[in-house]
């Protein structure tokens, strides 16, 4: 039986009634705070998935492995990451944000159990893959969480706090992970424990606050078949779309460098063993990569993509001298420099990618850019590995800078070109 409501004047869009408003007022203040708490997961998960670069002269030093094999296992983390795009990246649209974004938090602590109960070298390598699963799992999905839950908070203002929180949480947790337990392996008297475990309390945290944030995306009535991640590029587009993607791989493959080597070259060949300073250095990197993007964000397409170009290749030339010279301070400041472009170049090839995609296809056109950046994250720097064993490191990382010069001369005429002399804004 149906309770009788009493007669009520209808609200008209001016005059919503006081119900109505607590309701509406309680709905943005539960996404307001979604918002900040899913800013917190990301952040802090992208953190737990850099942790063990810091730590990798640890582990080399206790095992007796070489820096082919940091760059094999730093390789497995990519490929974990990049086969969960290709699977899984796109379920969070019919699955749902919240259950997508606590799946990756849940992989990420099973990563975390394995880093701790089996530290040795096969531990390390499944690790990895597993911590990298969980990034391709949640990439996407917090992106997306992050800009429903601030249009639902917000009446669909403001979009570029969601922008800024979403770099933020990504680039900036890639360099605050190595920062905390680079510091933590220090000071503290077990540094291969610790930082995991530190990160994992934060994690949990991270899950239990997601059961606070609403969902985002009504699941469907019917379940549509699976399909992997698809990559659209319009025929016509493809050069173009191949350019972007060769600039975002080499801009992936300098933070691969300073993820994976930086660590035990500061160690090795400057003969400064400190923990600390390894994760201040990556650090430097991603935190100058994410205000490079933030403060590019209202520039033109062409003043990024120069901008990042030009940058990324004056800091490469700064590394490579750093390691001729042996000379901490200009490793530092080729790594921030080169940082600042590859945080300007990657947003200009993001730009550039959703300027030629389909409307209805640009998810899985950017699926294929972020396929091509973590392709150049594994690859270049396993070469570069395997280099240093056959030659000496200044060979080895001025063959890996001319190299990455190399395409980036080659993709700098079709990027410039279409982004034409005023250029569009990113």
């Amino acid at each position: 039986m149906t309770a009788v409501q009493p007669l009520a004047r209808p609200a008209g869009p001016r005059d919503p009634g006081p119900s109505r408003l607590g309701r509406l007022g309680r709905r943005g203040a539960g996404h307001r705070t979604g918002f900040w708490l899913v800013g917190f997961v990301f952040l802090i998960t992208m953190a737990f998935s850099a942790v063990p670069a810091p730590l990798y002269v640890l582990y080399a030093a206790r095992d007796g492995f070489g820096s082919l094999m940091v760059t094999v296992i730093f390789a497995a983390y990519a490929a974990g990451v990049m086969a969960s795009l290709f699977l899984a990246g796109h379920l969070s649209d019919w699955l749902g944000r919240r259950r997508m974004a606590a799946s990756a938090v849940a992989v990420n602590l099973v990563s975390g159990v394995v880093f701790l109960t089996w530290p040795t070298v096969p531990g390390l390598l499944i690790a990895r893959v597993i911590s990298g699963v969980s990034i391709g799992l949640l990439t996407a999905t917090a992106t997306a969480y992050l800009s429903e839950l601030d249009a639902a908070g917000h009446g669909g203002l403001a979009r570029r706090r969601a922008e800024i929180t979403a770099t933020a949480a990504n680039l900036g947790g890639l360099g605050f992970g190595p920062l905390v337990a680079g510091f933590l392996a220090q000071y503290v008297a077990d540094p291969l424990q610790v930082p995991y475990l530190v990160f994992e309390a934060l994690m949990l945290a991270g899950l239990a606050a997601l059961a606070l944030v609403p969902e985002t995306v009504a699941r469907p009535l019917a379940r549509p078949a699976y399909r992997p991640q698809r990559v659209s590029v319009p025929a016509d587009q493809r050069p173009l779309f191949f350019a972007a993607g060769a600039a975002a791989a080499a801009g992936f493959a300098l933070l691969g460098l300073f993820t994976s080597l930086a660590p035990s070259f500061l160690a090795g060949t400057l003969h400064d063993p400190s923990h600390a300073l390894a994760g201040t250095a990556t650090f430097a990197v991603f935190g100058a990569a994410a205000v490079a993007q933030l403060a590019l964000g209202r520039a033109a397409l062409r003043r990024q993509l120069v901008f990042g170009m030009g940058l990324l290749l004056f800091g490469l030339a700064l590394v490579t001298a750093a390691v001729w010279a042996t000379s901490l301070a200009l490793l530092l400041a080729g790594g921030v420099l080169a940082g600042s472009g590859v945080g300007a170049l990657f947003k200009g090839s993001v730009s550039t990618v959703l300027g030629i995609a389909p409307t209805a296809a640009r998810g899985e056109t950017l699926a294929g850019l972020f396929l091509a950046a973590y392709l150049g994250l594994a690859v270049p720097v396993v070469a570069l590995g395997v280099a240093t064993e056959l030659f000496s490191t200044r060979t080895a990382v001025s063959a890996f800078a001319a190299v990455l010069a190399v395409v980036v001369a080659m993709v700098s005429r079709p990027l410039l070109h279409r982004s034409g002399p005023g250029g569009n804004r990113g």
